[in-house]
């Protein structure tokens, strides 16, 4: 019984170990770097020990490495998501498995999203076959304005996702903040105030804190984003709410804000480029959802870039628990956009970095991720062509130097039912 027992404790521990980085040579594809510069032809890439350690068109092959020939292909770093709920819910509509919200806390600033990503959720791997490999994971607002800590994701298939806990803080305002305030801006702008106010006081003595506004691990939340060590994503939408928020900074000067969704950032982009704030941007919203979007536009975010502003794509609200695979497919619209007269889009380099290092650099890790480039994390993937385009199928993806599986549950139930045979389906189905 002790042998048995034995063996199976390193059998455990071998299954929880994560799998060994190769060095692995991409040869003779279409290289992008993803930093917004154009593609290299017939490039090789150079991954060891979980980096990469080269890319370019006259680099050395380790004798060592594993060589992949991409011939014909293309061969990028992996997609990183800007916004999403991704491993907090698996069924909205289930309770049970719907994280994103926790509206029966007594907490807000203090509830951490990482003691909720599900690494095992369904839509993880469906997102990694489409070449996904990090995300912003945030969460949503509970009874408070404040949704709390958000997290960066790697899409691995091993058991620990956290590329960076506490990674920002999470703040309804516009439309949503105002219903969880008591159903006016005034409202939420002067709980926003005082609950910053209130972390201040618990900052001068934590042991006398005692508020009716918030606990006092709410205030502790607060103090990082008040001293502008942990940035603050901010959801407003309208022209209005962004210029609000652009406020904000007279009386906290230290926050780190990023707008998240801004549809309207068109409209200000000259304001949002001056204040310096970075935008998480929802790419094609052209029709107003609420009254806060009535000036939606596809040209969005063209324009605020066209202004200066530093804007990534977002899907704020839009899928984004299970649809991140949408990334690509709005990007190349942007690109798409530019054909349309009077429309303003992006450049296929400025596209396809706004879902690749444009929001590496906004999270503050572009010099880890999102981009093909000697130091940074081995996240690549290999294309059968233009990433952009939805006929194209992705053929590898590496995360961490590791070569990641594109299999998941919808690929294997489109197998499955793609052509019954008598008596090869479960009886429910005869």
């Amino acid at each position: 019984m002790k042998r048995i027992a034995a063996i199976f404790v390193s059998t455990l521990a071998l299954m929880a170990a994560p799998v060994a980085a190769e060095t692995i040579a991409i040869t003779g594809g279409k290289v992008v770097a993803g930093d917004g510069s154009a593609p290299m032809d017939g490039a090789t890439v150079i991954i060891r020990d979980g980096y990469v350690q080269a890319v370019g068109t006259n680099v050395a092959i380790p004798a060592n490495a594993r060589q992949i020939d991409a011939t014909g292909k293309w061969v990028t770093p992996g997609i990183f998501a800007g916004f999403s709920r991704l491993g907090l819910a698996e069924v909205g509509a289930v309770s049970s498995t719907n994280d994103i919200n926790a509206v029966g806390s007594v907490f807000s600033a203090a509830l951490d999203v990482q003691y909720a990503v599900n690494p095992f959720s369904a839509p993880i791997s469906v997102s990694r076959a489409a070449g996904v490999t990090r995300a912003v994971v945030s969460p949503g607002s509970g009874k408070s304005i404040f949704g709390g800590y958000g997290a960066v994701i790697d899409l691995g298939q091993d058991s620990n996702p956290i590329t960076q806990a506490k990674a920002f803080q999470f703040v309804e305002l516009g439309e949503t903040g105002q219903s969880k305030a008591g159903g006016s801006r005034s409202a939420a702008h002067i709980l926003f105030r005082a609950m910053l106010n209130e972390a201040q006081t618990y900052a001068r003595n934590p042991s006398l804190f005692d508020s009716d506004l918030m606990k006092a691990s709410d205030a502790k939340a607060l103090l990082p984003v008040i001293n502008g060590t942990t940035r603050l994503l901010v959801h407003v939408e309208s022209a209005n709410d962004i210029l609000k928020v652009l406020d904000l900074r007279k009386d906290f000067p230290s926050l780190k804000l990023v707008l998240v969704g801004a549809n309207e950032g068109w409209r200000v982009a000259n304001a949002i480029s001056a204040a310096k704030v970075p935008v998480l941007a929802s790419a094609l919203t052209n029709l107003p959802a609420a009254f806060e979007g009535l000036s939606a536009t596809q040209s969005n975010i063209g324009r605020m870039k066209q202004a200066g502003v530093e804007v990534a794509i977002g899907m704020i609200n839009d899928n984004d628990t299970h649809q991140i695979r949408y990334s690509a497919q709005y990007a190349g619209n942007l690109v798409a956009l530019n054909k349309i007269p009077r429309a303003n889009g992006l450049s296929w380099d400025e596209a396809f970095a706004a879902i690749s290092s444009k929001p590496a650099e906004i999270m503050g890790m572009g010099d880890q991720l999102g981009s093909l480039k000697a130091g940074r994390k081995g996240d690549a993937v290999i294309w059968s062509g233009d990433p952009l385009e939805l006929s194209t199928q992705v053929e590898s993806v590496f995360i961490d130097g590791v070569e990641q599986s594109l299999s998941n549950r919808q690929q294997r139930l489109r197998e499955r039912y793609r052509n019954p045979a008598p008596g090869a389906l479960p009886k429910a189905y005869d």
